[in-house]
């Protein structure tokens, strides 16, 4: 059900499969989003976009007029003044009565942000608006259903910005408090960001042995969708068989946004998600060097200004930027790179590696690209992958990040990076047609 984004009706309703009815609200977007405002002389040319949670406030909160509501939110959460859905819902609510806050429920790192990775801020009261916020990080589906009662709350809103790759932690945020929804009842609220790196999907699926918390159900690496599409077909594929029942969900889409657009396209604000996703160029190469979490010999330059872009290790030196880039992998350069992290691995030493220079973010291939600086890694006698003491039956991150144990086996085996990403094809394609129904902004 792909559609053009420009042109859609204010109101329909979709069902996916029976079960409980999925609407999608939609407004009009203000001016053909292939041809963005005329930039000052220098400027990158920036395309308008309201986001879901705009249209809300345009709409003066009318999607949810009586309900008492639940907000699933982060620092991300924010509308084009950079004025925060909280704060705003807040301010509505006492001023007019409209709707009553239960509660808000704080992901990984915290409603605030405050909390580094793995991290989070703890449940208690709000300074600003002194409403409860409840600790959601790493909650269990049962775990979202007491705290739901405890908020004594009818309808749930989510509104976080992702950064389109599996193993960022909010999509199963996500997952898990719409099941937990939909065992209770309740209404469901998505307001829709644009996907950061687009529309397309990349690499390879999660084997159900391998699900995690960095990847719980079965998605290709790169999603290549919105959370809005991302409940969809949550809804549709998923919920049925997790929760019983689908759950009541409502999409508030973006408007002006298309699926070749990447995060730097727009002008809608860019709030880190996470402590070390400070630009949507972090977010542009994390779906692949990302994996690198699961090479306890290389730095993916935490602790350093560019995480995710710088790479690097104590036991590695130019040869392997000369060998990436003599592979020609489109859209990308390697830069050779020295740095010293300030915390996580190798803090306060020297790193030698590479800088991911992105020369073109639409012909670029994380997954493809951050294989290939595997392979080549690989040849190194300082490589080694990270393993886990506390997971005897997988102890391999790297399976976890990738899905399954191919990609490991084929790298030490000695495999080339078009053989690799060749194994993935068929299963690829498989989920993006699988996805295809749940779309709400229309592919090429």
């Amino acid at each position: 059900m792909g559609r053009d984004p420009v042109r859609l009706s204010r109101r329909r309703v979709i069902a996916l499969g029976g079960g409980a009815a999925v609407s999608a609200v939609a407004c009009t977007a203000a001016g053909d989003p292939t041809s963005p405002e005329q930039p000052q002389p220098g400027v990158r040319p920036r395309f308008p976009v309201r986001t879901g949670l705009d249209h809300l406030v345009e709409g003066g909160f009318a999607a949810l007029a009586g309900a008492r509501v639940g907000i699933i939110s982060n620092p991300t959460g924010v509308d084009g003044r950079y004025s925060h859905l909280a704060d705003l819902m807040h301010a509505h609510a006492r001023d007019t009565g409209g709707l009553t806050i239960g509660g808000v429920f704080g992901p990984e790192h915290g409603f605030r942000g405050s909390a580094q990775a793995g991290g989070s801020e703890g449940t208690g009261i709000d300074a600003r608006t002194g409403l409860t916020v409840y600790d959601a990080y790493n909650a269990s589906q049962a775990t979202w259903e007491t705290l739901y009662e405890r908020a004594g709350v009818q309808t749930v809103v989510f509104d976080i910005q992702d950064v389109g790759s599996r193993f960022y932690t909010y999509i199963w945020a996500l997952y898990d408090s719409m099941v937990a929804a939909a065992r209770r009842g309740l209404r469901y609220v998505v307001l829709d960001r644009p996907n950061p790196v687009g529309g397309k999907a990349y690499g390879p699926m999660m084997t159900t042995r391998f699900t995690t918390a960095v990847g719980k159900k079965e998605i290709v690496q790169q999603h290549g969708m919105t959370v809005g599409e991302l409940a969809r077909f949550y809804n549709g594929e998923f919920l049925p068989t997790d929760a019983g029942r689908q759950v009541e969900l409502e999409v508030i889409e973006c408007s002006g946004w298309v699926p070749n657009m990447m995060g730097a396209d727009t002008d809608v604000p860019w709030v880190m998600p996470s402590p070390n996703m400070p630009t949507p160029d972090s977010a542009l190469v994390y779906p692949g060097t990302g994996m690198f979490e699961g090479v306890v010999s290389l730095s993916e330059g935490r602790g350093t200004t560019r995480p995710f872009e710088l790479i690097g290790g104590p036991g590695f030196d130019y040869h392997w930027s000369d060998q990436l880039n003599a592979a020609n992998l489109p859209g990308v350069s390697f830069r050779e790179a020295y740095f010293t992290p300030t915390f996580n691995k190798f803090a306060n030493t020297l790193c030698a590696g590479v800088e991911v220079k992105v020369t073109d973010p639409r012909a670029f291939d994380p997954i493809r690209t951050a294989v290939a600086m595997l392979v080549e890694a690989r040849k190194f006698p300082a490589f080694a992958w990270r393993t886990d003491s506390w997971d005897a039956g997988r102890p391999y991150w790297i399976d976890k990040l990738s899905g399954s144990e191919r990609l490991r086996t084929m790298i030490d085996a000695g495999a080339s990076t078009e053989e690799i990403v060749g194994a993935w094809s068929d299963e690829l394609a498989e989920f993006d047609a699988r996805r295809r129904p749940y779309l709400l902004y229309r592919r090429g």
